[in-house]
């Protein structure tokens, strides 16, 4: 198997295990102890504790929280991820009472990988959308 395969079969295995099924062993297992989240969503810190934290507070407040990946695309260290996650909100998350409502988040990850394990992250989530579907913030539309 290539690097890049392999690169991208980390990714793939991070998403799913620490977001879709919901192992916060997943942190340990595939990103490295230097891990740096350039773009810590939800006000999380930017380390591995930062990821375990999102994992954790998405499975709570969302318990069939999943990831689909739409596109995978990999080059030498890089990983590219387009995805939409989603989930019912039965839990509280962020102050908000759960609603019972299905929640749809897309966004697009950039990671590197290196010797196994994902070393950085940049991304961009929908939490503007995000916060909508949950009542937080009103809808324009």
């Amino acid at each position: 198997m290539s690097t890049t395969e392999s690169n991208k079969d980390t990714v793939r295995d991070l998403i799913d295990g620490l977001f879709t099924k919901g192992d916060p062993g997943a942190v340990d297992t595939y990103l490295a102890e230097d891990f740096v989240n350039h773009d810590p969503p939800f006000g999380v810190t930017p380390d591995r504790d930062g990821m375990r934290v999102a994992g954790a507070m998405m499975r709570a407040a969302f318990p069939d929280w999943h990831s689909e990946l739409h596109e995978l695309v990999a080059e030498g260290d890089i990983v590219v991820e387009r995805f939409t996650a989603s989930g019912t909100h039965r839990g509280e998350v962020m102050g908000v009472a759960p609603t019972g409502r299905t929640v749809r988040l897309p966004g697009i990850n950039i990671f590197r990988v290196r010797d196994g394990l994902v070393r950085e992250r940049w991304g961009r989530l929908d939490e503007l959308g995000f916060l909508r579907q949950l009542g937080v913030v009103p809808d324009q539309s």
